[in-house]
C-alpha cells in the first residue's frame, strides 16, 4: 500500500531524516520518503505487517505531527 501524509513541524533536513528513519524502522516498511517543500511524507508499505496507525505512531515518536 502507498500513502502520503502531510508532516507538520518538518523544517530542515534532520527534521527530514528523523522522519524518515523513524519510519524505515517499521517491520513492512518498504520505502518512506519525506519531501520538505510540501511537507508530504510518501510511504509504501506492507499492509500484513504495519498499518497506517503506526506509521502515525512513529510519526508522532519522531516529534511531529500528522496534519
Amino acid at each position: 500500500m502507498r500513502i502520503t501524509l502531510k508532516i507538520k513541524g518538518m523544517r530542515c533536513l534532520g527534521c527530514k531524516a528523523g522522519v524518515e528513519n523513524a519510519i524505515k524502522l517499521l517491520d513492512g516498511v518498504v520505502s518512506a520518503e519525506a519531501d520538505l517543500g510540501t511537507a508530504g511524507l510518501k510511504t509504501e508499505f506492507d499492509e500484513r505487517k504495519t498499518s497506517v496507525e503506526k506509521i502515525k505512531q512513529a510519526v508522532a515518536e519522531a516529534g511531529f505531527k500528522v496534519e
